[in-house]
């Protein structure tokens, strides 16, 4: 760390495990995957148990244990190599721009929604890229600076999840359950249409590398990590169960869809469209997404930069400010990026513009992680003599277990996003440009590799 971060704010546990919250926790993830059905739950816990719990408990290990700014980034790198380390690098970073612009395109929605005012097609793109450029400069800035947004965009996440859970349950309470509950409605159908919805799932458990990225903040990052991951995990768990059966329970299944969300979910069981507490949630929902936005671009935007200083991503990403040493190049990029993608958006063929760009962002996403897991147990096996304030206890076949399933479960996911599996019209229009969009960013990530002959 340099010698102007030495006299900083740092960060508090509270801080650390809010943070957590709010770079896991997705306060939209309840509503589309209500769309399943009863057999939700099953998804919801069976996915908690095999991947996030394996997955918390290896990033605390390899947080605490390589705690550079360099995130994921390193962990692979260190395993196995500067070509995977450059992979994982550009994957990770491709997806946060993608990310932001599918966020970007909601919020001139949920402003009308907010407001009762139709925005035209020009007022939409400059609010558009208003939050894209708001989100960069905030990231100008040390996370230590931002912790009021953090902090506040996690008690609005949690707020408005709870809202919905108590919601749902007085209405099942008052006018009855919206769906029947049968053993077998509860048990997972295994059909293409409950399978689509596990990479929904893991991309709203993923993001507690992020919190290691901060460690430099910490006032103790080798405790302040393992807990915060621990302690928000599970305050994550609780919040996701208890938002979806409020969800179940108030609405039927056929009347929610895969394009679903929070304020849609509110609207459906209070029955109201407008008023004075839509507008209310609409603007909390702006709020978190500002939160999610800023709390993952300070992530992001380190691990890029590490990369790029390590000479495993083009130079430009290595740019930093002279004032505060955050890495200025990458955030920029970031809004050139997520701006151009937002230009073009209007010209593209007529469809779910934020499906198509959060699929594409989520496919990139999940490649990431795929190496983070093999990664973990050749490092024990490479440098065992590494002290490890957190250590995963267990055998080696436990050990080998917990990097297979969430290895399988992020491979599944890729294939039921981005890739198409029955070829009527419908389906190509839909996964074919998530397919092509994926290929061209795998392609431009193998041509870094081989300009900058990384070996």
């Amino acid at each position: 760390m340099s010698e102007a971060g030495q006299g900083k704010k740092k960060f508090r546990m509270l801080d650390a495990i809010l943070a957590v919250i709010c770079v896991v926790f997705v306060v939209e993830a309840a509503a589309p995957v209500a769309a399943i059905g009863n057999s939700q739950y099953f998804w919801w816990i069976f996915l908690m148990l095999t991947f996030l719990l394996p997955y918390g408990l290896i990033s605390s290990e390899l947080g605490t244990t390589y705690d550079s700014e360099g995130g994921i980034y390193d962990w692979v790198r260190n395993a196995f190599g500067r070509k995977w380390g450059s992979r994982v690098s550009w994957y990770y970073w491709i997806n946060f721009p993608l990310w932001m612009a599918s966020l970007a395109v909601l919020f001139p929605e949920i402003i009308s929604l907010a407001t009762g005012m139709q925005i035209g097609l020009i007022p939409s793109l400059l609010i558009e890229l208003a939050f894209v450029w708001i989100i960069v400069y905030i990231s100008f800035f040390p996370v230590s600076d931002s912790t009021w947004i953090l902090n506040g965009a996690a008690v609005i996440k949690v707020l408005l999840a709870v809202t919905v859970g108590v919601i749902g349950t007085y209405i099942a309470f008052t006018k009855g359950v919206a769906n029947e509950y049968t053993v077998s409605s509860l048990l997972p159908s295994f059909d293409l249409h409950s399978l689509s919805f596990i990479s929904v799932i893991l991309f709203n458990f993923l993001g507690f590398e992020i919190i290691c990225t901060f460690a430099g903040d910490m006032e103790n990052p080798n405790k302040q990590i393992p807990k915060a991951i621990v302690t928000g995990g599970l305050v994550i768990a609780a919040i996701y169960i208890f938002s979806a059966f409020g969800i179940g329970v108030a609405i039927p299944t056929a009347e929610v869809s895969t394009s679903s969300g929070l304020i849609d979910a509110i609207q459906l069981m209070t029955g109201k469209m407008t008023g004075p507490f839509i507008s209310i949630i609409s603007v909390l929902f702006l709020l978190t997404l500002f939160g999610n936005m800023t709390s993952w671009s300070l992530g992001v935007n380190s691990t890029a930069s590490y990369a790029a200083e390590n000479g495993d991503l083009p130079k430009a990403f290595a740019k930093k400010s002279k004032k505060n040493d955050m890495p200025v190049g990458t955030a920029v990029i970031n809004g050139i990026v997520a701006s151009i993608v937002l230009l073009l958006a209007p010209i593209l063929p007529n469809q779910d513009l934020f499906w198509s760009f959060f699929a594409l962002n989520l496919v990139m996403f999940l490649l990431a992680y795929i190496p983070v897991f093999p990664a973990f147990y050749k490092l024990r096996k490479i440098d065992p003599d590494k002290e490890r304030p957190f250590k995963v206890s267990g055998s080696d076949t436990f050990l080998k277990i917990l990097v297979v399933i969430p290895m399988i479960l992020l491979v599944i996911s890729i294939i039921f996003t981005g890739v198409p599996l029955s070829f009527d019209a419908e389906t190509l229009a839909g996964t074919l440009p998530i397919t092509i969009g994926a290929i061209i960013c795998i392609f431009i990530g193998e041509l870094i590799i081989i300009v900058k002959k990384i070996k």
